[in-house]
């Protein structure tokens, strides 16, 4: 059987429930042998994080701590310019080899974005693509995303075929969560408790994070 990882980037500005569990469902939906994050440094294409990237760092191994399903990935983070995803399936690819099965991870609203990412018809040969539903999103059936995806779209058995080169629909549960609601009510004095994991929670208060 084809070893598959999994990649899901992002700011995880703070890391929240809704990309945990999104990412463990999706490991196990597709029957991944890893699932990483990896926290962008200086993202090209989203405005900077508001906290800096040893505190984002600290807050997803706090929050990874009782998830073995789960790792990180700093990898960009090492780097001293934009976190160009296609630098790091490059890197992936050359550490893993060959056979190795690439799965790049985002939601459907990135998705829509991606034909303005650095070298993204590229990516493709690197990487099979995991497209997650969002609600609210919908890819329009025009224009260069459309047509990236008529091309390449193929079942998740695909995964386990080729190391790379299709794109693959999936739906997981998805928690109602989001990043920028948690820094709007903590910087309203409000309480984020429960949006995650508890010693993230802590730890935002305990360094006045997002105020």
């Amino acid at each position: 059987m084809r070893k598959k990882i999994g990649i899901f980037g992002g700011t995880f500005d703070p890391i929240h429930m809704g990309h945990l569990r999104m990412a463990l469902e999706l490991k196990q939906q597709l029957g991944l042998d890893e699932m990483r994050l990896l926290p962008n440094h200086q993202p090209p294409h989203r405005d900077a994080p508001q906290v800096n990237s040893a505190q984002r760092v600290e807050m997803l191994q706090l929050a990874l701590q009782e998830c073995p399903e789960l790792e990180m990935d700093d990898r960009e983070l090492r780097r001293d310019k934009p976190s160009y995803t296609y630098d790091t399936l490059q890197e992936l690819r050359a550490e893993l080899g060959e056979d190795v099965s690439l799965v790049l991870c985002m939601g459907e609203d990135a998705y829509i974005g991606l034909p303005s990412w650095y070298r993204w018809n590229q990516l493709i040969q690197l990487a099979h693509i995991v497209v997650v539903g969002r609600p609210g999103w919908k890819i329009p059936d025009h224009g260069d995303a459309w047509d990236f995806l008529q091309k390449y779209v193929k079942g998740p058995q695909s995964l386990d075929e080729s190391p790379a080169g299709s794109i693959v629909l999936q739906s997981p549960r998805l928690l109602p969560v989001s990043a920028t609601e948690i820094r709007k009510q903590i910087q309203l004095g409000e309480s984020a408790q429960f949006l995650m994991p508890d010693a993230v929670w802590n730890y935002i208060k305990l360094h006045r994070l997002y105020r």
